[in-house]
C-alpha cells in the first residue's frame, strides 16, 4: 500500500540533511563529484556511516560512526564534533586487521575542544559479522565513548561488558539518532537493514530489485521490499528515475525517495539514491484534513546508496 506525494526530490537535495553529508564519505567521491564511474578500488568497498547527537559536556555534539570494508581492509572510525575549532571534529580510526596477535580491544583518550576530552573504549573480540556485505558487526561488541564518568554513547550488544570496563554511569540523556547512510553493491538485487524510525529500536529488511540488467532501458522496473512485503512497485522507470512516494511500515508512514537515473543512463559502475524517511509530506496531511495516514515523521533519514557493479 502506498500513496504518491505531489512532489518529487531529486538526489542533489538528498544529502542536504545535517549529518550524513559530512564528515566521512562512502566512495570515491573525487570521481563520482565529477561524473566518472568510481574507481575500482571503490566499487570494492562497502560502509556504513551513522550520525548521532550526544550530549558531551553540557552541549550537544554530532558524532559519526563510520564502518568501512573492502577486498583488503577493514575499519571503524569515530569522529566527534568541535564546533569552535577550524579543524572540525576529533576522530580515531581502528584498523581491523586479520591476523591473531591484533588487539581487538581498545582505548583512546580524544580531545573535543574547550578543555573537554572523551575516552573511546572498543571490543570487538566476539564481534559477529553477518554474511552479507556489511562492513559493521551484527552482535558481540561495543564502542563506547565516556565523558565526565556518563557513557554518552554506547554502540552494540555488550552492554554490560561496556559499563564493566568503563566504569561509569548511563548518560542521564539518551542520545539521539540523527541519519544513516549505507553504501551497498550488486547487479540486480540490493539489501540492507536499518531502522526506519529513530524511536524504535526495531530494524527492517530492505530489499531493492531493479529489471532489466544494467546499460538496457527497455521497459525497466523497480521494486522496494520491506521485511518481505513489497510496498513499492515504479514501472517505466526509464521515465520515473526520480520519485517520492510514502508507504506504510508497521502502521506507521514512511517516505521513499528515489534517484536511479544513472542506473539507467550513466553506464556500468553508476549508483543509484535512495532515501527512507519517517513521515508525510506537508502536502499529503494537509490533504488528509486529520483522517486517513497520521505522520508522526522525525528528522531521522536513511539513506542508502546501491552501486552496479556491472
Amino acid at each position: 500500500m502506498h500513496k504518491r506525494s505531489k512532489s518529487c526530490e531529486p538526489y542533489s537535495k538528498m544529502e542536504e540533511h545535517a549529518g550524513c553529508s559530512s564528515g566521512a564519505t562512502s566512495c570515491d567521491d573525487s570521481a563520482t563529484a565529477a561524473g566518472r564511474a568510481p574507481s575500482s578500488a571503490a566499487v570494492a568497498q562497502c560502509s556504513t556511516v551513522t550520525v548521532y547527537l550526544a550530549k558531551i559536556s553540557g552541549a550537544p555534539r554530532l558524532v559519526t560512526a563510520v564502518w568501512n570494508k573492502n577486498l583488503i581492509n577493514q575499519s571503524f572510525t569515530v569522529s566527534i564534533d568541535r564546533p569552535d575549532d577550524d579543524d572540525g571534529a576529533a576522530s580515531h580510526k581502528v584498523e581491523l586487521k586479520p591476523w591473531p596477535f591484533w588487539s581487538k580491544k581498545g582505548s583512546k583518550a580524544l580531545d573535543v575542544g574547550g578543555g573537554d576530552r572523551v575516552d573511546m573504549f572498543w571490543d570487538l573480540r566476539s564481534a559477529k559479522f553477518a554474511a552479507c556485505s556489511s562492513p559493521e558487526p551484527a552482535g558481540g561488541y561495543y564502542v563506547a565513548l565516556v565523558s565526565n564518568d556518563e557513557v554518552v554513547l554506547l554502540l552494540g550488544d555488550s552492554k554490560k561488558d561496556a559499563y564493566k570496563r568503563t566504569k561509569a554511569r548511563p548518560s542521564l540523556e539518551d542520545p539521539v539518532l540523527v541519519c544513516r547512510r549505507e553504501s551497498v553493491f550488486g547487479r540486480r538485487s540490493f539489501s540492507a537493514r536499518a531502522r526506519l524510525d529513530a524511536r524504535r529500536s526495531k530494524e527492517h529488511d530492505i530489499v531493492i530489485e531493479c529489471s532489466p540488467a544494467a546499460g538496457t532501458i527497455r521497459d525497466p522496473e523497480m521494486w522496494v521490499t520491506v521485511d518481505g512485503f513489497v510496498l513499492l512497485h515504479v514501472k517505466n522507470l526509464q521515465w520515473k528515475f526520480r520519485g517520492n512516494e510514502t508507504v506504510l511500515v508497521d502502521q506507521a508512514p514512511v517516505q521513499v525517495i528515489w534517484d536511479v537515473h544513472d542506473w539507467l543512463f550513466a553506464g556500468p559502475g553508476s549508483q543509484a539514491a535512495f532515501v527512507f524517511k519517517p513521515g508525510v509530506p506537508p502536502e499529503i496531511q494537509e490533504d488528509s484534513g486529520g483522517n486517513g495516514i497520521q505522520s508522526e515523521g522525525t528528522d531521522f533519514c536513511f539513506f542508502l546508496q546501491a552501486w552496479r557493479t556491472e
